[in-house]
């Protein structure tokens, strides 16, 4: 991409008084002109304490709205409106999406709805009682109906948190999987998965130890548990970056999505980083471009809003996991 559409993104930035987001799994060029990098949580909430009036975000729908419900007075801005999480999807509350971004001119932007009739609601009734942790990777009426919410880095700290001898996990059963195996606690897991973690197969494991057997596999709990009982570290995101940057290892097979590795050869020069499987790739992810990032600032178009009830009733969600 041509330097001029950089700093034409950079004035319009300063014109806005806006802050440029990116997920760790974005595109190489949009995390260059990026003035946060990281976890979705972590860059909402850090977006949050900012003087910004404006939010561009550079990932998937509900990052965004994890962005509106922290900063309820900023504009937030989704750079690609087609952007969502299919795991994220695989579970909806059953309300249709009621009261949600109720605004002039709102758009819901697309998702893909599976087909199944089961809701979050109906797992509730079936065990009454029992407190629903939510994933962030979810929707902000998700958040809404849970109890708490949790990261990929803090899901065995916030069950153990809770009072109740079991709990409702949703919507990733392979970090459910992963948080059972921590705790002591039972763990009633949702049916769904991250399509680009949950492709991995021990195979695929073998094979890169074989190619490059110096290197440490760091592997996401959204990945399969028996991935997960191969790997040398279980983390984040960010919790990958930070035990790269403090190993005396040299080398690293990387288990999650293909972006990561920008930032892990740009903040480790002297390592090397390889891809578990080339194919470690999420198509919403890349579908923000530099182009799609100037034309959201220039228009102020695809706007993200929460609003009304399930803004409430997730930010308490949210607040409880911040509060630990």
């Amino acid at each position: 991409m041509s330097e001029s559409l950089k700093d034409q993104i950079q004035k319009l930035k300063a014109q806005r008084n806006a802050i440029i987001l990116a997920h760790n799994y974005q595109r190489d060029e949009v995390q260059e002109i990026a003035d946060l990098t990281g976890d979705s949580l972590e860059l909402s909430r850090k977006a949050a304490a900012t003087g910004c009036d404006v939010i561009v975000f550079c990932g998937v729908n509900f990052m965004a709205e994890s962005a509106s419900i922290l900063s309820p007075d900023k504009v937030v801005l989704l750079t690609a409106f087609d952007a969502f999480c299919p795991m994220a999807d695989m579970i909806s509350t059953g309300m249709e999406r009621e009261l949600y971004g109720a605004f002039p001119g709102y758009k819901d932007p697309p998702r893909y709805v599976y087909p199944v009739e089961y809701t979050l609601r109906d797992i509730k009734k079936d065990y009454p009682c029992v407190p629903v942790v939510s994933y962030v990777n979810t929707t902000a009426e998700v958040k809404a109906e849970s109890d708490i919410c949790c990261t990929s880095a803090n899901v065995v700290e916030v069950i153990d948190s809770l009072p109740d001898e079991r709990v409702i996990c949703v919507p990733d059963k392979n970090l459910s999987a992963w948080a059972a195996k921590n705790t002591k606690k039972e763990v009633i897991s949702w049916d769904g998965y991250c399509h680009v973690h949950d492709r991995v197969r021990p195979s695929d494991v073998e094979k890169a130890r074989r190619a490059y057997p110096d290197a440490l596999f760091m592997a996401h709990p959204e990945c399969r548990l028996d991935i997960l009982e191969m790997a040398d570290n279980v983390t984040s995101t960010s919790g990958m970056l930070r035990y790269a940057a403090k190993s005396s290892a040299k080398e690293f097979i990387v288990g999650t999505e293909i972006g990561l590795l920008y930032r892990l050869r740009k903040e480790n020069p002297d390592k090397m980083f390889y891809p578990l499987r080339k194919d470690m790739v999420c198509p919403n992810m890349k579908k923000t471009t530099l182009e799609s990032v100037y034309n959201a600032l220039k228009e102020m178009k695809h706007v993200i809003k929460v609003g009304g009830k399930i803004r409430e009733s997730a930010w308490k969600a949210l607040n409880r996991m911040l509060s630990l």
